[in-house]
Protein backbone atom coordinates (compact mmCIF):
# COMPACT_ATOMS: atom_id res chain seq x y z
CA UNK A 1 0.00 0.00 0.00
CA UNK A 2 0.85 3.52 -0.32
CA UNK A 3 3.26 5.63 1.80
CA UNK A 4 2.33 8.82 3.75
CA UNK A 5 3.78 11.35 1.25
CA UNK A 6 6.54 13.99 2.49
CA UNK A 7 3.92 16.49 1.48
CA UNK A 8 1.73 15.71 4.34
CA UNK A 9 3.85 15.16 6.75
CA UNK A 10 5.33 19.05 5.87
CA UNK A 11 2.28 20.40 5.88
CA UNK A 12 1.56 18.80 9.23
CA UNK A 13 4.49 19.88 11.13
CA UNK A 14 4.38 23.91 9.24
CA UNK A 15 1.08 24.25 10.78
CA UNK A 16 -0.12 25.24 14.50
CA UNK A 17 -3.71 25.27 14.08
CA UNK A 18 -5.78 22.49 12.35
CA UNK A 19 -9.37 22.34 12.01
CA UNK A 20 -9.89 18.61 11.17
CA UNK A 21 -13.62 17.82 9.10
CA UNK A 22 -15.03 14.30 8.36
CA UNK A 23 -18.12 13.78 5.99
CA UNK A 24 -21.44 14.58 6.30
CA UNK A 25 -23.49 11.80 8.44
CA UNK A 26 -20.07 10.34 10.01
CA UNK A 27 -19.49 6.57 10.72
CA UNK A 28 -17.33 5.15 13.02
CA UNK A 29 -14.00 5.07 10.74
CA UNK A 30 -14.88 8.88 9.77
CA UNK A 31 -14.95 9.88 13.59
CA UNK A 32 -12.02 7.72 14.53
CA UNK A 33 -9.80 8.94 12.09
CA UNK A 34 -10.71 12.47 13.42
CA UNK A 35 -10.47 11.73 16.92
CA UNK A 36 -7.08 9.59 16.34
CA UNK A 37 -5.42 12.84 14.02
CA UNK A 38 -6.64 15.34 16.63
CA UNK A 39 -5.06 13.43 19.70
CA UNK A 40 -1.69 13.21 17.82
CA UNK A 41 -1.14 16.51 16.58
CA UNK A 42 -2.24 17.48 20.11
CA UNK A 43 0.94 15.86 21.27
CA UNK A 44 2.85 17.60 19.12
CA UNK A 45 1.98 20.80 19.92
CA UNK A 46 -0.49 21.69 17.57
CA UNK A 47 -3.72 23.90 18.75
CA UNK A 48 -7.09 21.41 17.02
CA UNK A 49 -10.86 22.11 16.40
CA UNK A 50 -12.98 18.84 15.76
CA UNK A 51 -15.57 19.84 13.05
CA UNK A 52 -18.75 17.58 11.74
CA UNK A 53 -21.69 18.87 10.10
CA UNK A 54 -23.47 15.47 11.37
CA UNK A 55 -26.01 13.96 12.05
CA UNK A 56 -24.94 11.58 14.38
CA UNK A 57 -27.32 9.02 13.41
CA UNK A 58 -25.82 5.56 14.21
CA UNK A 59 -26.22 4.72 17.54
CA UNK A 60 -22.02 3.51 18.39
CA UNK A 61 -21.13 7.13 17.67
CA UNK A 62 -24.19 9.44 19.06
CA UNK A 63 -22.40 9.66 21.98
CA UNK A 64 -19.52 11.90 20.46
CA UNK A 65 -21.94 14.33 19.16
CA UNK A 66 -20.80 17.14 21.48
CA UNK A 67 -17.56 17.06 20.63
CA UNK A 68 -17.36 18.39 17.51
CA UNK A 69 -18.55 22.08 16.38
CA UNK A 70 -20.32 23.20 12.95
CA UNK A 71 -20.18 26.60 13.56
CA UNK A 72 -16.90 29.13 14.13
CA UNK A 73 -15.66 32.40 14.38
CA UNK A 74 -13.28 34.46 11.93
CA UNK A 75 -10.79 34.50 15.06
CA UNK A 76 -10.52 30.34 15.27
CA UNK A 77 -10.41 30.22 11.71
CA UNK A 78 -7.56 32.91 11.93
CA UNK A 79 -4.21 30.92 10.68
CA UNK A 80 -5.81 27.39 10.52
CA UNK A 81 -5.14 24.94 8.09
CA UNK A 82 -8.21 22.14 7.44
CA UNK A 83 -7.88 18.14 7.07
CA UNK A 84 -10.41 16.14 5.49
CA UNK A 85 -10.36 12.73 6.83
CA UNK A 86 -12.49 9.87 4.80
CA UNK A 87 -14.10 12.07 2.65
CA UNK A 88 -14.15 11.66 -1.26
CA UNK A 89 -14.87 15.16 -2.03
CA UNK A 90 -15.02 18.75 -0.28
CA UNK A 91 -19.12 19.00 -0.79
CA UNK A 92 -19.81 15.87 0.89
CA UNK A 93 -18.45 17.62 4.55
CA UNK A 94 -21.75 19.01 4.17
CA UNK A 95 -22.89 22.39 5.94
CA UNK A 96 -19.43 22.91 7.18
CA UNK A 97 -17.46 23.15 3.75
CA UNK A 98 -18.03 27.20 3.72
CA UNK A 99 -15.85 27.20 7.39
CA UNK A 100 -12.69 25.81 5.10
CA UNK A 101 -13.14 28.10 2.45
CA UNK A 102 -9.66 29.77 1.89
CA UNK A 103 -7.38 27.37 4.16
CA UNK A 104 -4.70 25.14 3.33
CA UNK A 105 -6.06 21.64 2.74
CA UNK A 106 -4.72 18.55 3.14
CA UNK A 107 -7.16 15.32 2.26
CA UNK A 108 -7.23 12.08 4.02
CA UNK A 109 -8.83 9.03 2.19
CA UNK A 110 -9.39 5.47 0.57
CA UNK A 111 -12.00 6.23 -1.79
CA UNK A 112 -11.14 5.36 -5.28
CA UNK A 113 -13.73 8.18 -6.78
CA UNK A 114 -11.53 11.01 -5.15
CA UNK A 115 -8.32 12.47 -7.85
CA UNK A 116 -7.16 15.48 -6.41
CA UNK A 117 -6.94 18.06 -3.27
CA UNK A 118 -9.31 21.02 -3.78
CA UNK A 119 -7.51 24.33 -4.11
CA UNK A 120 -3.99 25.17 -4.90
CA UNK A 121 -2.75 24.89 -1.67
CA UNK A 122 -3.86 21.06 -1.32
CA UNK A 123 -1.89 18.24 0.13
CA UNK A 124 -3.39 14.78 -1.00
CA UNK A 125 -3.22 11.47 0.75
CA UNK A 126 -5.14 8.98 -1.31
CA UNK A 127 -4.73 4.75 -1.40
CA UNK A 128 -7.89 2.88 -2.79
CA UNK A 129 -6.03 -0.21 -1.33
CA UNK A 130 -6.52 1.55 2.17
CA UNK A 131 -9.34 -0.67 4.23
CA UNK A 132 -10.20 2.41 5.87
CA UNK A 133 -9.11 6.15 6.34
CA UNK A 134 -8.32 4.89 10.19
CA UNK A 135 -5.64 2.69 8.47
CA UNK A 136 -3.95 5.52 6.78
CA UNK A 137 -4.12 7.83 9.81
CA UNK A 138 -2.08 5.41 11.90
CA UNK A 139 0.97 5.24 9.12
CA UNK A 140 0.59 9.30 9.24
CA UNK A 141 0.89 8.87 13.52
CA UNK A 142 3.75 6.77 12.82
CA UNK A 143 5.77 8.77 10.09
CA UNK A 144 5.57 11.84 12.56
CA UNK A 145 7.48 9.90 14.77
CA UNK A 146 4.97 9.09 17.52
CA UNK A 147 3.77 5.82 19.25
CA UNK A 148 0.24 5.22 19.59
CA UNK A 149 -1.49 5.38 22.81
CA UNK A 150 -4.10 3.49 23.93
CA UNK A 151 -6.85 5.51 23.15
CA UNK A 152 -5.69 6.54 19.97
CA UNK A 153 -5.59 2.46 19.45
CA UNK A 154 -9.21 1.81 19.86
CA UNK A 155 -10.24 5.07 17.95
CA UNK A 156 -8.30 3.37 15.03
CA UNK A 157 -9.26 -0.06 15.40
CA UNK A 158 -13.08 0.84 15.80
CA UNK A 159 -12.45 2.42 12.71
CA UNK A 160 -10.61 -0.72 11.19
CA UNK A 161 -13.44 -2.72 12.11
CA UNK A 162 -16.44 -0.45 10.54
CA UNK A 163 -14.84 -0.51 7.58
CA UNK A 164 -14.13 -3.82 6.99
CA UNK A 165 -17.06 -5.03 8.74
CA UNK A 166 -15.23 -6.43 11.32
CA UNK A 167 -12.94 -8.10 8.89
CA UNK A 168 -15.68 -10.15 6.97
CA UNK A 169 -14.79 -7.63 3.70
CA UNK A 170 -10.94 -8.60 4.01
CA UNK A 171 -10.02 -11.27 1.10
CA UNK A 172 -6.47 -12.88 0.77
CA UNK A 173 -5.13 -9.80 0.45
CA UNK A 174 -5.49 -8.77 3.70
CA UNK A 175 -2.24 -9.70 5.29
CA UNK A 176 -1.09 -6.21 6.16
CA UNK A 177 -4.52 -4.96 7.78
CA UNK A 178 -4.33 -7.66 10.57
CA UNK A 179 -0.47 -7.18 10.93
CA UNK A 180 -2.03 -3.21 11.64
CA UNK A 181 -4.85 -4.48 13.33
CA UNK A 182 -2.58 -7.07 15.63
CA UNK A 183 -0.51 -4.03 16.58
CA UNK A 184 -3.55 -1.51 17.11
CA UNK A 185 -4.65 -4.80 19.60
CA UNK A 186 -0.83 -4.31 21.32
CA UNK A 187 -1.25 -1.12 21.51
CA UNK A 188 -4.57 -0.96 23.73
CA UNK A 189 -7.76 -1.73 21.12
CA UNK A 190 -9.73 -4.06 22.78
CA UNK A 191 -11.37 -6.46 20.20
CA UNK A 192 -14.24 -7.72 22.14
CA UNK A 193 -15.62 -4.10 23.52
CA UNK A 194 -15.20 -2.89 20.01
CA UNK A 195 -16.92 -5.48 18.21
CA UNK A 196 -20.03 -4.84 21.12
CA UNK A 197 -19.68 -0.93 20.47
CA UNK A 198 -20.35 -1.79 17.15
CA UNK A 199 -23.01 -4.46 16.95
CA UNK A 200 -24.58 -3.77 20.49
CA UNK A 201 -27.09 -1.33 21.96
CA UNK A 202 -29.63 -1.62 19.04
CA UNK A 203 -33.57 -0.33 20.12
CA UNK A 204 -36.31 -2.73 18.70
CA UNK A 205 -37.70 -0.24 16.57
CA UNK A 206 -34.74 -0.69 14.32
CA UNK A 207 -35.66 -4.60 14.55
CA UNK A 208 -39.20 -3.49 13.46
CA UNK A 209 -37.98 -1.07 10.44
CA UNK A 210 -35.51 -3.94 9.21
CA UNK A 211 -38.51 -6.43 9.24
CA UNK A 212 -40.38 -3.83 7.19
CA UNK A 213 -37.60 -3.35 4.53
CA UNK A 214 -36.35 -7.10 4.24
CA UNK A 215 -39.99 -7.67 3.45
CA UNK A 216 -40.55 -5.12 0.43
CA UNK A 217 -36.93 -6.95 -1.25
CA UNK A 218 -36.98 -8.12 -4.55
CA UNK A 219 -34.38 -9.64 -6.55
CA UNK A 220 -33.21 -9.21 -10.00
CA UNK A 221 -31.25 -10.47 -12.52
CA UNK A 222 -31.85 -13.67 -12.03
CA UNK A 223 -31.20 -12.83 -8.19
CA UNK A 224 -28.08 -11.43 -8.79
CA UNK A 225 -29.47 -8.10 -7.62
CA UNK A 226 -31.84 -7.12 -4.61
CA UNK A 227 -33.33 -3.70 -4.29
CA UNK A 228 -35.32 -2.86 -1.61
CA UNK A 229 -36.52 0.57 0.22
CA UNK A 230 -37.43 2.99 3.18
CA UNK A 231 -40.88 4.79 2.96
CA UNK A 232 -40.49 8.49 4.18
CA UNK A 233 -43.56 7.44 6.51
CA UNK A 234 -40.80 4.72 8.07
CA UNK A 235 -38.23 7.19 8.39
CA UNK A 236 -40.67 9.73 10.23
CA UNK A 237 -41.76 7.00 12.97
CA UNK A 238 -38.81 5.12 13.30
CA UNK A 239 -36.26 7.87 13.00
CA UNK A 240 -32.43 7.49 11.52
CA UNK A 241 -31.61 6.84 14.57
CA UNK A 242 -33.74 3.48 13.99
CA UNK A 243 -31.48 1.91 11.26
CA UNK A 244 -29.29 -0.96 11.38
CA UNK A 245 -27.92 -0.90 8.21
CA UNK A 246 -25.02 -3.40 8.09
CA UNK A 247 -26.81 -5.66 9.78
CA UNK A 248 -29.47 -5.51 6.97
CA UNK A 249 -26.91 -5.25 4.37
CA UNK A 250 -25.59 -8.61 6.03
CA UNK A 251 -28.88 -10.25 5.76
CA UNK A 252 -29.46 -9.81 2.09
CA UNK A 253 -25.28 -10.79 1.15
CA UNK A 254 -26.36 -14.21 3.00
CA UNK A 255 -29.14 -14.95 0.08
CA UNK A 256 -27.90 -17.54 -2.34
CA UNK A 257 -26.94 -15.96 -5.58
CA UNK A 258 -26.96 -12.21 -4.36
CA UNK A 259 -23.73 -10.10 -6.01
CA UNK A 260 -25.29 -6.59 -5.79
CA UNK A 261 -27.84 -4.92 -3.02
CA UNK A 262 -29.63 -1.23 -3.36
CA UNK A 263 -31.47 0.28 -0.37
CA UNK A 264 -33.66 3.11 -1.28
CA UNK A 265 -34.43 5.05 1.69
CA UNK A 266 -37.09 8.38 1.00
CA UNK A 267 -35.51 10.98 3.58
CA UNK A 268 -37.43 13.29 2.17
CA UNK A 269 -40.68 14.10 -0.06
CA UNK A 270 -38.29 15.08 -2.89
CA UNK A 271 -35.19 13.47 -2.07
CA UNK A 272 -33.61 9.64 -1.22
CA UNK A 273 -29.88 8.33 -0.17
CA UNK A 274 -29.14 4.76 -1.57
CA UNK A 275 -26.95 2.33 -0.09
CA UNK A 276 -24.89 -0.06 -2.46
CA UNK A 277 -23.13 -3.03 -1.61
CA UNK A 278 -21.99 -5.99 -3.66
CA UNK A 279 -20.01 -9.08 -2.19
CA UNK A 280 -16.82 -9.07 -4.55
CA UNK A 281 -16.66 -8.74 -8.28
CA UNK A 282 -19.56 -6.28 -8.80
CA UNK A 283 -18.03 -2.49 -8.54
CA UNK A 284 -20.77 -0.37 -6.77
CA UNK A 285 -18.81 2.74 -7.26
CA UNK A 286 -19.45 2.71 -10.88
CA UNK A 287 -22.90 2.46 -9.98
CA UNK A 288 -22.75 5.63 -8.01
CA UNK A 289 -20.80 7.58 -9.74
CA UNK A 290 -23.94 7.40 -12.41
CA UNK A 291 -26.27 9.20 -10.27
CA UNK A 292 -23.33 12.10 -8.75
CA UNK A 293 -22.36 9.43 -5.76
CA UNK A 294 -19.29 7.62 -4.87
CA UNK A 295 -17.42 5.18 -2.63
CA UNK A 296 -15.73 1.75 -2.58
CA UNK A 297 -16.48 -0.99 -4.88
CA UNK A 298 -18.39 -2.70 -2.89
CA UNK A 299 -20.03 -0.34 -1.00
CA UNK A 300 -20.90 3.06 -1.96
CA UNK A 301 -24.04 5.71 -1.64
CA UNK A 302 -25.85 8.51 -3.36
CA UNK A 303 -27.94 11.20 -2.08
CA UNK A 304 -30.23 11.79 -5.29
CA UNK A 305 -34.07 14.11 -5.86
CA UNK A 306 -36.52 12.04 -6.58
CA UNK A 307 -38.95 9.34 -5.16
CA UNK A 308 -38.33 6.03 -4.81
CA UNK A 309 -41.07 5.23 -7.67
CA UNK A 310 -39.12 7.12 -9.92
CA UNK A 311 -35.38 6.20 -9.00
CA UNK A 312 -36.23 2.51 -8.40
CA UNK A 313 -36.10 1.41 -12.30
CA UNK A 314 -33.18 4.20 -13.02
CA UNK A 315 -31.01 1.94 -10.23
CA UNK A 316 -32.16 -0.95 -11.33
CA UNK A 317 -30.70 -0.36 -14.88
CA UNK A 318 -27.80 1.04 -13.69
CA UNK A 319 -26.42 -2.56 -12.83
CA UNK A 320 -27.37 -4.22 -16.49
CA UNK A 321 -23.70 -3.94 -18.05
CA UNK A 322 -22.39 -5.52 -14.63
CA UNK A 323 -25.26 -8.09 -14.29
CA UNK A 324 -27.47 -8.28 -17.55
Amino acid sequence: MEGVPQSLLDFITGGKKFLIAGHKEPDGDCIGSQFALASALKRLGKDVILLSAGPFKRTEINRYAGQFLSTLDDKEREGARAVIVDCSEIERVGEIQNLLAGLPLAIIDHHATNTSPEGPNGVLFLDPKAPSATFLVTKVIEALGLSLTGEEAEFLFFGLCTDTGFFRHIDQTGSETFYQASRLIAAGANPKITFNAINGGKSLDSRRLMGLVLARAKPYYGGKLIVSSEKYEETREFGAEGRDSDSLYQLFQSVAGVEAIAIIRQEKPDNCTIGLRSRDKVNVAEVALQFGGGGHKNASGITISGIIDDLEPRIIKAFEVQLG
